[in-house]
């Protein structure tokens, strides 16, 4: 991990701290300024049991399919030319020569 990531998690988990700590005050604020009544608005208009229904199938169907996804991360990878299953970490395909 490192250093760049390890301060922006701190940075991350104190404004959390923050926000738990003042939110009476923050739930105050945003009630002033209107956005609990829009989201509310929002929920009841627009979030019907079939808009949810149908935003959870395009989540499902917008999933890399698992070959492509296997193919490009660990150990084993495969040629996209001609299909040969590659064990190193080489650029280049032992079979054909393509680039990988």
């Amino acid at each position: 991990m490192t250093l760049g990531i390890r301060k922006t998690i701190v940075l991350v988990l104190v404004a959390a701290i923050f926000l738990l700590a003042n939110m009476w005050l923050v739930i105050n604020w945003l009630q002033d300024k209107g956005v609990i009544d829009m989201a509310k608005y929002v929920r009841t208009e627009f979030l019907t049991g079939t808009a949810i229904t149908i935003i959870v199938a395009l989540l499902i169907l917008l999933v890399k399919p698992a070959r492509e996804a296997a193919g490009r991360s660990g150990l084993i990878r495969r040629c996209p030319v001609c299909d040969h299953t590659i064990l190193a970490r080489g650029e280049y395909c032992s079979d054909c020569g393509s680039k990988i």
